[in-house]
């Protein structure tokens, strides 16, 4: 297949539509990561349907001094990739295209979930993603919109705008695509030299460490159930040999509502270290929070959970994150 560059919006609108159209947003620079948003995409879509890839670098969404000027510009690599994952088109508009006006004055803006995390560390961030994304939609038109987990937090407020606003769009989620040594893929990794990425990786390994510990403790979680806690039964299960049930039981009943705090500090554990690397690593924050809202989860806590990291190697700022799922099918998460 031909993938077409295109450049106006009016260009996109005059394509005949047949089936759904996808859309996969980017900022360029595209990887794997990227190219795997675009064949779940074309999965959804079908073979009648169409695959879009927006490649725009949005001003609104970098603040002072953060790196837009030397955000990697790579539009002819990205359309060779698009192509192989199975995209139709990509939409690469000018900023002119996507602010006639210059910078809107009207703008889309994130509530309180925007101020949070990335929103704190980023003042202002979410509003330009939003304002963007909400452009973008209108302009592309599409029945459904793809984006990465690996930016959970901008995952969470774009389905908040969704929902909120009445887009009629259906958002989806694809999950997190890491390279061989865990590091979670991403356009700034080619900013890192050898020994920053020997550093980096230790964001990847303390959400593998929080993970772990929340397997364990899940499993205990299982245990209890199973478990009789009660005076008389658990007399009767010595009687048989199963005393180390019985303690397993008061185990749970010490470690299981304290999990979220012992997954933060497992995690928080391999961070500690990683700031006495050479180079070092600078923590930004590291939260486990509730998606919908993306504040911290209380200890009592059942339910979806992101364990979020962010932090600075160098010049060169990193997030990642895992999904957790505490209670009910919680140590298979």
């Amino acid at each position: 297949m031909s993938t077409a560059l295109l450049r106006t919006a009016e260009a996109l609108h005059a394509r005949v539509r047949h089936g759904r159209r996808a859309v996969v947003m980017t900022m360029g620079a595209l990887h794997e990561g990227h190219a795997t948003l675009i064949r779940t995409a074309r999965e959804i879509a079908g073979p009648d349907g169409e695959v879009v890839v927006t490649v725009f670098v949005n001003p609104l969404q970098f603040g002072a001094g953060e790196d837009l000027d030397r955000y990697p510009r790579t539009l002819d690599a990205d359309l060779k990739i698009a192509e192989q994952a199975g995209a139709d088109a990509v939409f690469a508009p000018s900023v002119d295209e996507v602010y006639p006006g210059g910078r809107p004055q009207v703008r889309v803006t994130a509530g309180p979930m925007g101020t949070l995390l990335e929103g704190a560390s980023r003042p202002g961030h979410f509003d330009g993603v939003l304002t963007v994304v909400a452009k973008l939609l209108h302009l592309t038109r599409p029945d459904v919109a793809l984006f990465g987990q690996k930016d959970a937090q901008q995952l969470a407020v774009i389905r908040r705008m969704v929902r909120d606003l009445n887009f009629g769009i259906e958002i989806v989620g694809v999950p997190t695509v890491r390279e061989a040594d865990g590091l979670a893929l991403s356009s700034r990794n080619r900013y890192l030299s050898a020994d920053e990425r020997r550093t980096a990786l230790a964001l990847s390994r303390a959400l593998f460490a929080g993970r772990d510990r929340h397997a364990a403790q899940e499993a205990l979680r299982a245990r209890a159930l199973e478990v009789p806690s009660s005076r008389a039964r658990a007399e009767a299960l010595s009687a048989i040999g199963e005393s180390r049930a019985a303690a397993d039981a008061h185990a749970v009943a010490k470690a299981v509502p304290n999990a979220a705090a012992a997954v933060r500090a497992a995690a928080r554990q391999v961070l500690d270290e990683a700031a006495h690397y050479d180079p070092p690593l600078d923590l930004d924050y590291l939260a486990l929070v509730d998606p919908s809202d993306f504040t911290e989860i209380d200890d009592d806590f059942t339910g979806e959970a992101v364990l979020a990291v962010a932090a600075r190697v160098g010049t060169t700022r990193l997030i990642d994150n895992l999904p957790l799922t505490f209670g009910p099918l919680g140590a298979a998460s």
